[in-house]
């Protein structure tokens, strides 16, 4: 699935602030994070000592880093959006969803630790999570099998609804796709996260 056009061409703005308005569950902010603001900064801050010191390959190893970063990023912003979206859609006829956010937030994936956000969305007993992140620093681990980001989707009290989701490229695009515990793949679609709302609300 296609990510937005700025995921296509880098053009990512770290003070584009827009807002999602819902007709129930009030208004919801879409942002780069403060942690990926942070992450941000600092890898830019690192390139220019290291291009001070004609340190070349660390700066460009750099300005990659940032650049996938960026991919990240967008693809979670995404997820996320994608999420928040069908919670408003849902909300409509069903006030009582409700939806927060925590970060900065971690999560596992294998043996690496996934630093990120998470979405909680509820209607009463029910609660869907959505976690997604990628690792940062060294101690976090790696990401394997050419996995830009990874998220998962929980369903409390139903493990077994539980999807692993990878970040990765297909046709030379980012896109986010389905893992099972075979290590097969598919596409996440709009509909799959439909799927995953209508267990939260037992239609």
């Amino acid at each position: 699935m296609p990510l937005p056009e700025a995921a296509k061409t880098g053009d990512f703005s770290q003070n584009d602030i827009t807002k999602l308005s819902f007709l129930r569950l009030g208004v919801y902010p879409r942002f780069m994070t403060e942690l990926d603001q942070f992450w941000s900064r600092m890898i830019e801050s690192t390139a220019q000592r290291a291009q001070s010191l004609g340190q070349h390959d660390i700066v460009d190893y750099l300005r990659l880093r940032a650049a996938n970063d960026a991919i990240r990023s967008a693809g979670i912003t995404w997820l996320f959006d994608s999420v928040i979206e069908i919670a408003a859609e849902i909300g409509r006829p069903r006030p009582a969803v409700t939806i927060d956010r925590a970060e900065p937030h971690t999560f596992t994936r294998g043996n690496s630790s996934m630093v990120g956000s998470l979405l909680n969305i509820r209607r009463g007993v029910r609660c869907l999570s959505v976690e997604a992140g990628w690792t940062r620093t060294p101690s976090d681990g790696i990401m394997r099998g050419g996995v830009l980001a990874a998220a998962r989707l929980r369903h409390f009290g139903m493990s077994r609804e539980n999807a692993d989701l990878s970040l990765v490229y297909a046709n030379g695009l980012p896109i986010w796709h389905f893992d099972n515990d075979e290590g097969d793949r598919r596409p996440l679609r709009l509909v799959d996260l439909k799927g995953h709302f209508q267990i939260l609300t037992g239609g």
